[in-house]
């Protein structure tokens, strides 16, 4: 089985419900994962959003999710520590946790989650940038899964 991640909220390239977004309650959606390549210690995972005026849009940054783990449940908390062992990095408001899709007026943006299995534990604290995240994972990377959604405001 290929690695790959999914959600219940909505389908790859389909658009995402309004609830996961500024317009709605903005929790996060349920997410699930299956075929982790062999050897996962651990998974990151990553929302960005490329389409934002300004360049890549980071939504949601999330590490040391435990390998025993298959997804994550709707709503996770802004917490910088989850239950779980996992630890929440800086989004591009520079806030804890999710931020879902609030694009401006116009072409609708992608979104794109993207799941990293890795052969380590990185041993970052809370509140670390993406480009901290990938700087101390990018030897350590075992497979990638990618889901994606649309959101558009008119």
């Amino acid at each position: 089985m290929a690695f790959q991640i999914q959600s219940p909220a909505f389908a790859n390239g389909a658009p995402i419900p309004a609830k996961f977004t500024c317009d709605g309650s903005d929790v996060s959606p349920a997410l699930a994962w299956m075929g982790a390549p062999p050897g996962t210690k651990s998974f990151v995972l990553v929302c960005e959003d490329p389409d934002a005026p300004g360049g890549t849009w980071v939504h949601w940054v999330i590490y040391a999710i435990p390998s025993k783990e298959t997804g994550l449940p709707e709503g996770v908390p802004p917490a910088k520590g989850l239950p779980n062992g996992a630890v929440q990095g800086a989004n591009s408001w520079r806030r804890t946790g999710y931020g879902g899709p609030c694009p401006p007026r116009g072409k609708p943006h992608r979104y794109f989650f993207r799941l990293y299995a890795l052969n380590t534990d990185p041993r970052l604290g809370p509140g670390a940038t993406t480009d901290q995240l990938f700087k101390a994972i990018e030897s350590r990377i075992l497979g990638q899964a990618e889901l994606m959604g649309t959101y558009g405001r008119s």
